[in-house]
């Protein structure tokens, strides 16, 4: 389980980063082969194109590796788990032969875009960490052009950078994105919210995996509830009633605050609510920190993640929290 960082040691984490990634041409991830993975070492915190390739193989499938980031790790493997659950194969996380060739196709994994003028519209210049500041905002849309884009075409701000080292990304200017695909479509019966593993799995009314999601859910100190609860319903970029008394202690902020509504809002821009009082499946500012930093009890999915979750679900869908999810090995 993980656990949620005071705000001084989350802005620290922001505040110290490592070199900026290479730069990275469309061609490379466009002609990577998935079974490359584990040969070749790019270096700490570049890129792989092959993961990269892998990552959005597998949220054209609905199996979600929530940052498409080009970095290994749990989600990505988790991801692979999920889609061999979907696909009937042995479940062991790992991108073999056989999830290989059902993942490939034709596709380009990288195409170009023309940034627009709504694009480098409703920016704010900053995102204050202090709730009180938080509240004294209009909105709490993106701060640049690069973050809006990274979260339109579920990718890490890193990799948006690496792929367009020059761009000034005004309106007008061609750019390279990955395509993510269209989102998942169908009827969500029942979810699980799986504790252990920090992933969301979403089943049709015929019991088969629809779709997977890495998840925050929870903290020690802020644990998720327990058991079998519904969805009670579906805010769309919601505003965001923070109440120390009934939720948690954010720095010095005593008084009921109403933060306004963006997707760099505390829940981003969906909210599920469920039958729980003060519980629900809902998006964060902040994708790449998924299943990486706990939540205060609620499920934390990135932005794109919830928001497609969120347009499968209807009131009375079963969410139940448990501590092993069918799609992970054992």
């Amino acid at each position: 389980m993980k656990t949620a960082l005071p705000m001084s040691l989350l802005a620290l984490a922001f505040s110290v980063g490592g070199a900026a990634a290479r730069e990275l041409r469309p061609e490379e991830i466009n002609t990577a082969s998935i079974a490359s993975i584990g040969t070749e070492k790019p270096a700490p915190g570049d890129p792989d194109p092959a993961i990269v390739r892998l990552q959005v193989l597998l949220d054209r499938a609905g199996s979600s590796p929530g940052v498409i980031d080009g970095l290994s790790g749990e989600n990505v493997d988790k991801a692979v788990a999920g889609f061999e659950a979907m696909n009937h194969l042995h479940v062991d996380g790992r991108p073999d032969r056989d999830v290989a060739s059902r993942l490939e196709g034709n596709a380009p994994i990288v195409e170009s875009y023309v940034v627009s003028a709504e694009d480098a519209a409703g920016l704010v210049d900053k995102i204050p960490d202090d709730y009180g500041e938080k509240a004294k905002m209009q909105s709490l849309g993106y701060t640049s052009v690069a973050e809006k884009l990274s979260e339109r075409f579920h990718m890490g701000i890193d990799l948006v950078h690496a792929l367009n080292p020059a761009s000034q990304f005004a309106p007008g200017d061609t750019v390279w994105v990955v395509n993510p695909g269209p989102p998942r479509e169908g009827k969500v019966k029942r979810i699980e919210a799986d504790r252990k593993t920090g992933q969301v799995l979403a089943y049709a009314a015929d019991g088969s995996l629809l779709a997977a999601y890495p998840a925050t859910i929870g903290s020690e100190d802020n644990p998720a509830p327990s058991g079998k609860h519904k969805v009670k319903g579906v805010a769309r970029m919601p505003v965001y009633r923070y109440d120390p008394k009934r939720n948690f202690k954010q720095g010095k902020n005593d008084k009921v605050l109403t933060i306004p509504k963006g997707p760099n809002g505390p829940v981003g821009t969906v909210w599920i609510d469920l039958t729980e009082p003060t519980y629900g499946i809902h998006g964060t500012p902040e994708p790449k920190l998924i299943d990486k930093v706990g939540s205060h009890g609620c499920v934390r999915l990135t932005n794109w993640d919830a928001e497609e979750l969120a347009a499968m679900v209807k009131p009375g869908v079963v969410v139940d929290f448990v501590n092993r999810s069918p799609a992970m090995p054992k």
